[in-house]
């Protein structure tokens, strides 16, 4: 069916004819059973809650409703702060994603930074479909990931769909790592020697798991640059990344590296 159903309305039609009423109470149900489980497990969870927010982590994702920081991650509510917007970008301009950069490194004191992309991602396939004369804020949106797109034409230009989809997936993680790296918020820690690594990361839907894309920034590097953050590779587990893995689920595998560079480094 290419239209609308007849009976419902809806493209595309899922068989389920029941009439819409708008109700929100099926989700009030969840919170209430959801709460109920919580306070079972830990009678001051919600106290204990409330009264403080210390996470170390930063997630900068996808807004895909696949791509859920806690859950992937099994975390819970208060160990990571998140920041999603439709391709997980990070760009100097966006004044949403920026503030939030700038609270989690400056007042919560967050000690990784994870640029987190994935594959099957829609807003990677629309910059390769979509030509910039399309209308709309979707398109002027994913522009930079377009950039990304045609700065890496020459390697992109001979793979298939969607070995060119999943790839420019993975550039665009690396681009947006170089954005937080060089952002003034990030300098500005690294330059008063606050701990902080940023890491670029992938996750895949159909696999539920997540894996490194580029080695661990630890602080400003002479010579920075998405080119070079492409060819940096994850280096071996530390012991840092083995007490990080124990709070992962047990089916993924995210291994980070913390390597302190030399302090003579100029800022990027």
């Amino acid at each position: 069916m290419t239209g609308p159903c007849g009976e419902c309305g809806t493209t595309p039609c899922n068989g389920n004819h029941e009439a819409w009423t708008g109700s929100f109470a099926p989700l009030l149900a969840k919170n209430k059973q959801w709460r109920a489980s919580m306070l079972e497990h830990d009678p001051t969870f919600f106290t204990k809650l409330a009264n403080t927010q210390a996470p170390e982590y930063l997630w900068i994702g996808c807004a895909d409703s696949r791509v859920p920081a806690n859950q992937i991650l099994d975390l819970a509510p208060g160990e990571v702060f998140v920041q999603r917007n439709v391709g997980n970008l990070a760009t100097h301009k966006d004044l949403n994603c920026m503030a939030c950069l700038e609270y989690s490194v400056d007042h919560l004191k967050v000690k990784h930074i994870m640029v987190v992309g994935h594959y099957n991602c829609g807003a990677v396939k629309a910059s390769l479909a979509w030509e910039p004369k399309v209308a709309g804020l979707c398109n002027l949106w994913i522009a930079d990931i377009r950039d990304t797109r045609n700065a890496h034409e020459d390697e992109l230009k001979d793979l298939s769909f969607d070995d060119k989809w999943d790839r420019l997936a993975e550039l665009n993680v690396v681009r947006q790592v170089f954005n937080v790296c060089t952002s003034p918020i990030v300098q500005a820690a690294w330059a008063r020697g606050q701990k902080l690594a940023v890491h670029g990361l992938i996750y895949h839907p159909g696999e539920g798991l997540i894996k490194e894309l580029t080695a661990a920034v630890h602080g400003p590097h002479k010579g920075l640059s998405p080119e070079s953050l492409a060819e940096s590779k994850p280096a071996a587990e530390s012991k840092v990344a083995r007490r990080m893995s124990e709070q992962v689920n047990e089916h993924l595998r995210v291994h980070m590296s913390f390597h302190q560079p030399p302090k003579s480094a100029a800022h990027a």
